[in-house]
């Protein structure tokens, strides 16, 4: 059977390995300052063709930078993942 082409919409979700919960793809595609999650074709390839799809929406650069990037140590990638959620709910305070 042939994967589809489409990415799923938001009804259908998949456990993100780096969260830990269910997430849709729409958030996987910026979820890294506005750029697709590094881990995005290792978490989306089982359930439509993301790497095709990726390759048309992506500019040569962005594409370049996700296949081409060295994987951040653990540690740093949590840290990060901590400050962008304080930041995400001081701003849903004000």
């Amino acid at each position: 059977m042939e994967k589809p082409v489409e990415p799923p919409g938001d009804d259908y979700k998949i456990r993100c390995p780096r969260l830990g919960h269910q997430i849709f793809f729409s958030y996987c595609k910026v979820e890294n300052q506005g750029g697709p999650c590094y881990k995005i074709l290792d978490c989306w390839y089982r359930h439509f063709d993301v790497e095709g799809y990726l390759q048309k929406e992506l500019t040569s650069e962005q594409w370049d930078r996700l296949v081409n990037r060295p994987a951040k140590p653990k540690m740093l990638s949590l840290i990060e993942l901590i400050e962008q959620a304080k930041k995400r709910k001081k701003e849903a305070e004000s």
